[in-house]
């Protein structure tokens, strides 16, 4: 390579050095200047704050016993549950309320839940009364094997609806 190459290629890297160096300079001036700017358009913007209000909304809150937790509005497990539940729509019969809810445990025998199929679980259940099923059904139950919700989860069921899917389940168990 010749002396005036090297002439060259020095100066050009100078030259786009020092606009690469002008260019970065001129973004962090443009940044700082806009920044504000956009931060109070976003903040006037109510579908941004709504959104940056939800995604910054703390995930839980923490009751202490012995002090006053008024403030934390506290939902029970069952208002969660009726709330998400008064969305679906309520079974007829007790056959369909087997079929859309129970059947979600009972025939697969999720969660220790006895299968419909299984007579020999459900014989000693049987054996214990109607009133003994109904009460499980109704207020829920915590066995050896596993857990029993409420009504199945779906604490909108009617009573009676509970009755007549539990009188359901006793006449395909047996």
């Amino acid at each position: 390579m010749s002396k005036q190459d090297d002439h060259f290629f020095n100066t050009f890297s100078v030259v786009i050095g020092s606009l690469v160096a002008i260019a970065i300079v001129e973004f962090a001036i443009a940044r700082a200047i806009g920044n504000p700017f956009e931060e109070a358009r976003a903040a006037a913007d109510s579908e941004v704050a709504a959104e940056v209000d939800a995604h910054t909304a703390p995930v839980g809150r923490l009751a202490i016993a012995g002090r006053d937790n008024s403030a934390l509005a506290i939902k029970t497990a069952s208002a969660a549950g009726e709330a998400a539940a008064a969305a679906l729509p309520v079974p007829k019969t007790g056959e369909e309320t087997f079929q859309t809810v129970c059947g979600n445990c009972h025939v697969a025998g999720v969660g220790g839940a006895p299968r419909v199929s299984d007579h020999a679980a459900w014989a000693p259940r049987i054996g214990q009364g109607k009133a003994t099923l109904y009460e499980h059904a109704l207020k829920g139950f915590q066995g050896k094997a596993g857990f029993m919700p409420a009504k199945g989860g779906r604490t909108d069921l009617p009573d009676d609806l509970v009755k007549e899917t539990v009188d359901y389940i006793v006449k395909k168990a047996q």
